[in-house]
């Protein structure tokens, strides 16, 4: 029987407390849940809504932009294989995506799915950087919304002066009222109600997909008359190369991010083990389609190295004659932007309340509005830091940040679904609350002799113990390869060989990634960088392809919803590309997101680790939960 161990009293200056609470995982949500004082949020949304949701936050107005800098810059006519090749790198980030959404249906997205899966100190950094990340989203997406309405109203001036951009001397900034009354707005529409604020983004997506298939039409017509002189021309298809075409590919990637909103509002949805991914498929698919075939259009109407970059689409229309058409060009970028502020507010909330639930933020944020269901404290709270940022701050050149939270958070899904297959928890926390439950049930199976050992309760509060194991691993890794060669390998060392490749294969992304990236690493150094790089890369999939999976891994979480396929393949590919894009977002991001990060940090030890709802925790075999919550609902009748 186990004995509550408080890591809270290993000392603070303990390092091995300190790597406990690190590496301490959390139980997949439930229905059990609500017996442990959860308030559930509403259950309102069907596949229709998660496409609004998914389509709003991903097409943004950067595809009014992106396909002339891409073309001019490196893509050429080509430019549509570079959507194509992007839409594929995201569809892999997808893919994992609608298995763990679809298993864990909770709040949180990829925070919830680290805690899962690797652990509270990866989650915490997770849930950090997405807060970081919405919360400068939105408030660059604010601020690039007015100069675009202006447009709408006769030129760059014509807003009112209330709503007008003022610059003011004694601050030197400028400020921009128009942004933070469009955050307000976008904030009470939230905390009205998740399907009010839906079927809202959902209107305004439909207005941008309008405009965008004005364009598709209209370009079609008019290059069929004009003969697409975009394609005719002595350079060929590739004036870039097959590089620049790739190139491209890696630059308009960043059009495809926002698909993980769909998976944030996963415990509102009232059929997630089918809707949800249908939602993230469908909602990818029209954003590719779309894409390419503003792409194919806009390429032939005006040669590649003749494209506006600024406004490539515009430009494209008014040398063919057609003035008129920047004003339905213009709407689409405004309703464009409308609807990716809203997409950008929707799962910041939703974040915190999951980080606050989990006892790693204040309980402020945890508070759900019983006659709306939607944590109405949070989305305030959101709405007026992003107001106070979009009104003072000009953003634009933090617009880097952004993107380090979404890779960050698609690296993370796709090791948990590594994590999932192959060592998926086999032990499940219970608070303290239910030790005479737990005591019971031990001591039921401690009198049947199950197996012929006790099966005692983990109270270390370290769940990760099966992902990797500290005790002399050099020679338990020599006896589990030696039986892995002989085809006797037993499950204990098949979960250490798979946890412990499963590791190395990140390190040999990141090291293949950092020495193909960083040109200047000396030659000999790289060379041998990318090679052990590689070399672990291959073998891992090797190891990965050839043990089989844990069986453990049909009853984890929600059963009958979607499984990625290709696996381990997918998911290392998946890893692959995003760690190579976040290696090349460059010096100074990374610079200020470290320092984000560091803040992060120091807020963790002096306050989420203390407060953490796991920190009396009591470990035990998944096998005996359903059990053990049957016993305390008997207990408590």
């Amino acid at each position: 029987m186990g004995v509550l161990v408080d890591s809270q009293k290993e000392g603070f200056g303990s390092s091995w407390g300190g790597l406990k609470s690190l590496v301490r995982r959390k139980q997949v949500d439930s229905a059990h849940s609500k017996r442990l004082g959860h308030h559930q949020l509403a259950k309102e949304l069907t596949v229709p809504h998660l496409i609004a949701i998914g389509v709003g936050s991903t097409i943004g107005a950067g595809v009014y932009i992106l396909v002339g800098t891409v073309a001019r810059e490196h893509a050429g006519p080509a430019l549509t294989f570079s959507f194509l090749i992007a839409g594929i790198a995201a569809a892999l980030s997808a893919f994992c995506y609608a298995e763990l959404a679809s298993r864990c249906p909770s709040a949180g997205s990829a925070y919830h799915y680290s805690y899962i899966c690797v652990g509270e100190g990866v989650a915490w950094l997770i849930g950090w950087a997405l807060i970081l990340e919405y919360t400068i989203g939105g408030s660059a997406v604010a601020r690039g919304i007015s100069p675009n309405l202006a447009l709408l109203f006769g030129g760059e001036n014509s807003l009112p002066f209330f709503l007008a951009r003022q610059y003011i001397p004694g601050l030197d900034v400028v400020v921009d009222p128009c942004a933070a009354v469009l955050v307000f707005i976008v904030t009470g529409l939230l905390c009205v109600g998740i399907k009010e604020s839906t079927l809202a983004q959902a209107i305004v997506t439909t207005a941008n997909v309008c405009a965008m298939i004005f364009v598709i039409v209209a370009g079609s017509y008019l290059g069929y008359k004009t003969g697409w002189a975009g394609y005719e021309l002595p350079t060929g298809y590739f004036p870039f190369g097959v590089d620049g075409m790739l190139a491209g590919s890696a630059t308009v990637f960043f059009a495809y991010i926002g698909f993980d909103s769909v998976a944030s509002t996963a415990e509102e949805v009232k059929n997630p083990q089918r809707d949800l991914p249908l939602g993230i498929a469908a909602a990818l698919s029209i954003c590719c389609g779309l894409y390419m075939l503003i792409s194919v259009v806009i390429v032939g109407l005006v040669p590649y190295y003749a494209m506006d970059p600024d406004t490539p689409i515009s430009s494209a229309f008014a040398s063919h004659g057609m003035q008129w058409a920047a004003y339905i060009i213009t709407i689409g970028a405004f309703t464009a932007l409308c609807s990716t502020l809203m997409g950008s507010m929707l799962p910041q909330p939703r974040i915190l309340m999951a980080m606050a639930r989990d006892g790693l933020l204040p309980s402020f944020f945890s508070d759900v509005n019983k006659r709306t269901q939607v944590p109405v404290k949070s989305t305030l709270a959101t709405g007026i830091v992003a107001a106070i940022l979009a009104f003072v701050m000009d953003v634009s050149q933090l617009a880097g940040m952004v993107s380090v939270g979404t890779l960050l958070a698609f690296t993370m899904v796709a090791i948990s679904v590594l994590i999932l297959r192959y060592v998926p928890p086999d032990e499940v926390p219970f608070p303290s609350s239910l030790q005479e439950s737990i005591d019971s049930v031990t001591l039921r199976y401690s009198t049947r002799g199950i197996s012929g050992k006790n099966p005692e309760i983990s109270t270390s509060g370290d769940s990760s113990q099966p992902l990797l194991d500290s005790k002399n691993v050099a020679v338990e890794k020599q006896e589990a390869l030696a039986s892995f060669i002989v085809g006797t390998l037993s499950e204990e060392n098949r979960r250490k060989v798979a946890g412990w490749t499963i590791m190395l294969l990140c390190v040999g992304a990141f090291g293949l990634t950092f020495a193909a990236s960083n040109l200047w690493i000396p030659r000999l150094i790289r060379l041998t960088c990318c090679g052990v790089g590689g070399l672990l890369l291959l073998s891992g999939l090797v190891v990965l392809t050839c043990i089989d999976q844990d069986d453990a891994r049909h009853n984890f979480g929600h059963t009958g919803g979607f499984t990625c396929p290709f696996v381990p393949l997918l998911p290392i590919a998946c890893i692959l590309i995003n760690v190579y894009l976040l290696i090349n977002l460059g010096a100074a991001t990374w610079a200020r997101v470290s320092v984000w990060l560091l803040i992060g940090a120091v807020v963790y030890m002096f306050y989420g680790r203390s407060h953490s709802s796991l920190l009396d925790a009591v470990y035990v075999p998944a096998a005996h939960a359903d059990e053990i919550y049957r016993t305390s609902v008997d207990t408590l009748a």
